[in-house]
């Protein structure tokens, strides 16, 4: 499942997926495949996520 709620909470704060990933301490591709549902990323990746985006785990992870 794509999470496009990460990809508008990164461009909303102006950052391109090699901006975050450098924030966080991951690769670019990284980014990508979880913006594109190809990778689940760990729990403690997704709170550094949140944190770089300024958004809380339900904002970005949660599945309605």
């Amino acid at each position: 499942m794509k999470n496009e709620r990460m990809r508008a909470a990164r461009t909303a704060r102006d950052l391109t997926q090699a901006e975050l990933a450098q924030r966080i301490g991951v690769t670019r591709q990284t980014i990508g495949a979880i913006e594109k549902g190809d990778y689940n990323p760990t729990i403690q990746l997704c709170l550094r996520i949140c944190k770089a985006l300024g958004k809380t785990l339900d904002d970005l992870f949660w599945e309605d």
